[in-house]
């Protein structure tokens, strides 16, 4: 065993004429003493007062803290238990899994589209749990692993945000049916239909959405409500339903034709969405008492005016023949010239959007005459859409005037170099402005 020696090594010795008076040099001064408030706060003082006012050890508090937290855990798993499986949805193969609803594969229809990703991938964990095929064979089990394939098709799914989106689109699982007339005729009309816009809601692209209200709703709110959605925007794609396109270049015309094919479905998709949402607005205005109130109010309003321009009338009529008829007469003009100037500015309006459509049918119609800036032979199904979808994009971001001088630069032109000259230099132009950033509008760059 080793022994600690004590040495003694003495300080250094000042330099000979060293003084403090004129050697020493102060770079600063200690503050003065201040009194403070100290707060104790944090996980370990919590950790100190718990175990001080319980009178437990450190190994006592430890314990204790692991089974609680240990209860928490599985009082948790037991709140996000899975749904009871359907039998017939054992039998689901793996090959038919567009078809399949990957929420009820996992258990988690009560959230549908609401899940977050960890209840996604605690649902993907039970279900592994339950019926990896490793767990089946140990169990003695013989059947195939096509209903675990369809769980990890349904997991890729659903953690995969542009998929889900695209799954979400067409899952109608989550859709609120409208009421019927025997539900309204027992239930609260508004709250019925509160929770059929409320499903709706959730394809908006533009947020927040307005509320359908409650029938003491004032009519600002209701016309709100009535205006966005008859405008509504929304983000459905429908692609999940496209049928594959194949992949091998030998058979590019069929790859076209499946791709002309899948914009087709999804465009008549589209149109059949918004011909459904545009019935549930009509069936639920039509029932909706808040717009029949508003009505007679008005009507109401207008009433009054009228009395009360009546018995003006019979006030006046003991007045003088001539001053009457010359009113009258006047009254009569006025209204002429009114409706001659609502009928002005009507066709007036008109004329500019019939302008306007015009104008944008010659900016479609230069890109078609020159091919849609194809290298060349016919421009493909996608070089189409690309172009198309830059002009639109053009047009969405000038005025009725700026289209109009667009359309007279390119009306007339038929070389496919100047029609995109002019379209680069407009597109330059917006660059330039703010308007549309650097990299936007490529096909007419």
């Amino acid at each position: 065993m080793s022994s600690a020696a004590q040495i003694t090594i003495p300080l250094p010795s000042l330099p000979e004429g060293w003084s403090a008076e004129k050697d020493f040099k102060a770079v600063g001064h200690i503050s003065s003493a201040a009194q403070r408030c100290i707060e104790p706060v944090g996980p370990h003082f919590l950790a100190h007062a718990r175990r001080s006012r319980n009178k437990r050890t450190f190994s006592e508090d430890d314990r204790i803290q692991a089974q609680e937290n240990a209860k928490k855990v599985e009082d948790g798993e037991e709140s996000d238990a899975s749904e009871p499986e359907d039998p017939m949805m054992l039998q689901l193969q793996a090959k038919d899994w567009k078809t399949q609803d990957h929420y009820k594969v996992l258990g988690i229809t009560k959230y549908r589209w609401k899940a977050t990703e960890e209840q996604i991938k605690k649902a993907h964990r039970r279900k592994v749990l339950k019926h990896h095929p490793d767990k089946k064979a140990a169990q003695g089990a013989t059947e195939d692993d096509q209903f675990f394939k369809c769980i990890q098709k349904a997991t890729d799914v659903l953690l995969d945000p542009v998929k889900r989106r695209q799954y979400d689109s067409v899952d109608d699982e989550a859709d609120v049916e409208p009421p019927t007339k025997k539900q309204l005729q027992k239930g609260d009309f508004y709250k019925l239909w509160s929770k059929v816009f409320k499903s709706e809601a959730r394809f908006s692209k533009s947020h927040p959405v307005p509320t359908f209200g409650a029938v003491d709703s004032g009519k600002d709110h209701v016309e709100e409500f009535y205006n966005f959605w008859y405008n509504f925007d929304s983000w459905r794609s429908f692609e999940y339903l496209d049928e594959d396109v194949p992949d091998d270049n030998e058979n590019r015309d069929q790859k076209r034709h499946v791709e002309r094919k899948n914009a087709s479905a999804r465009k008549k998709k589209k149109a059949e969405d918004n011909t459904r949402l545009r019935k549930l607005l009509d069936d639920a205005s039509a029932g909706d008492e808040r717009i029949k109130r508003f009505r007679q109010e008005a009507n109401a309003a207008k009433n009054k005016k009228r009395l009360d321009k009546e018995a003006a009338e019979k006030r006046a009529a003991d007045e003088a023949q001539a001053k009457k008829e010359a009113e009258a007469k006047a009254a009569q003009e006025a209204e002429e010239r009114a409706k001659t100037e609502r009928e002005s500015s009507k066709k007036a309006k008109e004329a500019a959007k019939n302008a306007i459509k015009k104008n944008k049918r010659v900016l479609k119609g230069s890109v078609k005459d020159a091919n849609y800036f194809s290298a060349g032979g016919d421009a493909s199904a996608s070089q189409i859409d690309a172009v198309l979808n830059d002009v639109e994009l053009v047009q969405g971001k000038i005025d009725a005037d700026e289209i109009a001088a667009l359309a007279g630069k390119l009306n007339g032109l038929t070389v496919a170099d100047k029609i995109k000259a002019v379209w680069s230099d407009e597109v330059k132009r917006l660059v330039a402005a703010g308007q549309l950033k650097e990299g936007d509008a490529k096909t007419l760059s």
